[in-house]
């Protein structure tokens, strides 16, 4: 008797745990559903950098001294052409003098060597005519004397004219390295860097490239926006497509910009803190149309590229979008691809895109789709859904653990009441 009445108890507590179990089986799973519609949809790469001129130089001195008058000040409009600065000019002016004077004594010679070979070859030319009339009066030997004497000073002249040409090389160097001690401005614009006081010391660019830098003068009509692009967005973007740019120093303005160079080659290489992975860049340069009078070099700033627009396409929201094995899936589960078309996108070896259907019994349908371009928060779909079938469309947790043939339930937004009579809203 007491063995049955046990045996009753656990028959009931099994029925009672089996029931349980199945109610829980049966639990819709909370969801978010939306309509699959046609919207417009913008396709954009978002990238942070700097503005910088298109044009911009950077003046260094060709020679070291001392800076010796300062004629400009950051933030002046220059011309090309017009003075800026004056290095010391003592030691260049004394080698010029130097110079010049070696000139002068080198002219000097050679015409020194000039007459003595005019004078060498009348000796020579009168002994020739006198010894071929009169034999007698001029030695053979004394000709010859005279031809050595006369070629001698003929290469004395051309030695002479040759030091000529290099005492005027020499001056010629001297006077540009003089000339090297005043810096005028290379080009128009503003000088938009100022690295030097009256009385330091200028070096030559040749020796620190930075440390020679001594003002920057920049053309502000035309700014570009450098951005750093990842190598997974850069295939996406083509010269001529348009940006948004806003500039962090006018926050409540945002600006118009197109793409207008695109490099080839990587310009950062950093390894990432949780990876040790490297991460590639590579350097857009968006031109501003409409740039703000007050921009300054360096100002930090957002480009939006729009890589592609969709006018009237269905879409689907973002997050509705997921994957999911075939082979895990049921024999006949409709997450196998629709009419013998193949998966979108392959994560896995089966894998495959694709969204949740909401049928008439609130029961999910997997259906792979495929997507094109994604704007903010939608993609586009290319084929698998039509206009007003209903699809989940979050939560993301839901939407993970979703299976096909899942019963649902729907969120519906709560309503806001309306605020009674007389109150203040």
């Amino acid at each position: 008797m007491k063995y049955g009445i046990g045996g009753a108890v656990v028959v009931a507590v099994a029925a009672l745990a089996f029931v349980a179990a199945k109610k829980n089986t049966t639990k819709p799973v909370e969801v978010r559903t939306e309509a699959v519609e046609a919207r417009d949809l913008v396709a954009s790469v978002t990238a942070s950098g700097q503005i910088q001129p298109r044009t911009m130089v950077n003046v260094s001195a060709d020679v070291t001294g001392k800076i010796v008058r300062l004629s400009v000040k950051e933030g002046d409009i220059v011309k090309k052409g017009q003075f800026l600065l004056q290095i010391d000019p003592e030691q260049p002016t004394a080698a010029l003098q130097r110079s010049e004077a070696g000139q002068a004594s080198a002219k000097a010679q050679a015409a020194q060597a000039r007459a003595n070979l005019i004078q060498a070859e009348r000796n020579y030319e009168r002994s020739l005519k006198i010894q071929q009339s009169t034999p007698t009066l001029v030695s053979v030997e004394q000709i010859e004397q005279l031809k050595t004497q006369m070629e001698v000073n003929k290469a004395l002249a051309e030695a002479a004219d040759y030091s000529v040409e290099q005492a005027v090389a020499s001056v010629r160097d001297a006077r540009q390295a003089l000339n090297r001690t005043t810096i005028v401005a290379p080009m128009s614009g503003k000088i938009t860097r100022l690295n030097v006081e009256e009385g330091e010391t200028a070096i030559m660019g040749t020796l620190n490239k930075d440390a020679a830098t001594l003002l920057t003068i920049s053309d502000m009509a035309v700014l570009e926006t450098k951005v750093k692009v990842d190598e997974t967005d850069v295939a996406r973007i083509n010269v001529g497509d348009s940006a948004l740019i806003q500039i962090d120093a006018f926050p409540d303005t945002t600006f118009v910009g197109k793409v207008v160079e695109i490099s080839n080659s990587s310009v950062t290489k950093t390894a990432t803190a949780n990876t040790g992975d490297q991460a590639i860049d590579y350097e857009v340069r968006v031109q501003l149309l409409n740039p703000p009078v007050d921009t300054r070099p360096d100002f930090s700033a957002t480009a939006k590229i729009v890589t592609a627009t969709r006018t009237k396409v269905l879409s689907i929201p973002i997050i509705a979008l997921t994957v999911r094995e075939n082979e895990s899936l049921p024999s006949g589960d409709s997450a196998m691809a629709v009419g013998g078309r193949q998966p979108t996108k392959e994560v896995g070896k089966r894998d495959v895109e694709g969204v949740f259907i909401v049928g008439a019994d609130n029961k999910v349908t997997f259906r792979p789709v495929k997507v094109g371009i994604a704007g903010e928060r939608h993609f586009e779909v290319l084929d698998g859904l039509k206009t007003g079938e209903t699809i989940v469309a979050g939560t993301y947790q839901a939407i993970r653990e979703l299976k096909d043939g899942a019963l649902i339930k729907v969120n519906k937004p709560e309503e806001k009441k309306a605020p009674a009579a007389g109150s203040k809203s």
